[in-house]
C-alpha cells in the first residue's frame, strides 16, 4: 500500500437513526466511526456479511477500496456509547500505479484499523522499526470514504452442537462474537469476524473456532485516542464462556548459537472470560 492519506471523520447517532438506514445495507456514509448510543447486548449486533463489506476511499490519487476483514465494537458502559471499529484486510507496500517494480524492495505488511474519526496502521516490515504502528486522523489519508457494510441476509444463532456442525459442513459462512469485560473500567467490547478456520470432531461432539487477525482492544485502561487500545491478534475458543488470544507484539527470538534477536510476532497466549456466539450468515 502506497502510504497516501485519507479517512473517515466521525459521526454520532442514536441507534433509532442507524435503523432508518437500512437492516441489510449501509452504503456511502459519509463516516466510518460510529459513536451510538445503546444496544448493551450482543443480541442486538446483526452479523456482517464478510464477503461483501468494504471502505471505500475518494482520493483522486488513489480511491483504495479495503475489505473489513473484523469489527470490534467498544462500549462505554459509563456513558452507555459504543464505537465502531473495522479493521481491514492485509496489502504489501507498493509503488501505487508505476510503471514497473510495483512492490517497494524494503517491503513490509501493512494493515489498518478505522474508528472514531482516526486510523491505526500496523506496518511490518523484516526488522523492527519505529513505524510498527502509528495513529492519524483518518481525513489525512486517502480521501473521504465511504462505509459500505451488508448485513447477513438471513442470520442463524448456533446454539446448539448439531447446528454447529451442520453449518461447517454446509459450507455455510461463520461469524463469531466474544464479548469481553473489564469491570475497573467499565470498557466493554464485542469482537466480530469471520470464521476462517473451524474445526470439527464428530466423534466427541466438539468444535474450535481458530481465526484472525482481529483488532483486539486492551481494556485495562482508557486510552485517548480510543483506537490507540487497538492490537492485531488471532482469536480460538471450543467453549461458549472462555477466549484465547495471541497478539502481535514485539519478541525476543534466540537462536541456536545464543543469538538474539527482535521481531514482530504473535506469542504470549493469554485467557479471558467471554462470551461467545455463533452465528451462519446466509445469503439475501
Amino acid at each position: 500500500m502506497n502510504d497516501h492519506g485519507s479517512g473517515i471523520s466521525e459521526m454520532k447517532a442514536t441507534r433509532r437513526a442507524f435503523m432508518k438506514m437500512g437492516a441489510l445495507s449501509v452504503c456511502a456514509l459519509p463516516t466510518h466511526a460510529i459513536s451510538q448510543e445503546k444496544p448493551k447486548t450482543s443480541e442486538e449486533m446483526t452479523p456482517l456479511d464478510y464477503g461483501l463489506s468494504f471502505i471505500c476511499h475518494s482520493s483522486p490519487r488513489n480511491s483504495v477500496r479495503f475489505w473489513i476483514e473484523s469489527r470490534t465494537r467498544l462500549f462505554d458502559d459509563n456513558t452507555g456509547t459504543w464505537t465502531d471499529f473495522y479493521q481491514c484486510g492485509a496489502c504489501k507496500s507498493e509503488n501505487t500505479f508505476a510503471e514497473r517494480d510495483l512492490f517497494m524492495k524494503d517491503n513490509y505488511d501493512f494493515t489498518p484499523i478505522f474508528g472514531n474519526g482516526d486510523v491505526l496502521v500496523f506496518r511490518r516490515p523484516a526488522h523492527v522499526h519505529a513505524t510498527y504502528r502509528t495513529i492519524k486522523k483518518a481525513t489525512e489519508m486517502w480521501g473521504e470514504p465511504s462505509l459500505k457494510l451488508k448485513e447477513g441476509g438471513r442470520v442463524e444463532d448456533l446454539i446448539s452442537w448439531d447446528a454447529i456442525a451442520r453449518a461447517t459442513h454446509d459450507a455455510i459462512p461463520l461469524v463469531s462474537q466474544t464479548e469481553i469485560t473489564n469491570a475497573d473500567t467499565k470498557l466493554r467490547a464485542i469482537i466480530e469476524c469471520p470464521i476462517k478456520t473451524m474445526n470439527i470432531h464428530p466423534e466427541k461432539k466438539q468444535y474450535q473456532v481458530d481465526t484472525g487477525p482481529i483488532a483486539f482492544p486492551d481494556l485495562t485502561k482508557r486510552n485517548d485516542p480510543l483506537i490507540d487500545a487497538f492490537s492485531l491478534a488471532f482469536i480460538a475458543f471450543n467453549a461458549p464462556n472462555f477466549a484465547d488470544f495471541v497478539v502481535e507484539q514485539l519478541t525476543t527470538i534466540t537462536e541456536d548459537n545464543g543469538a538474539s534477536h527482535q521481531l514482530y510476532h504473535y506469542s504470549n497466549p493469554f485467557s479471558l472470560p467471554a462470551r461467545n456466539r455463533l452465528f451462519a450468515v446466509h445469503g439475501a
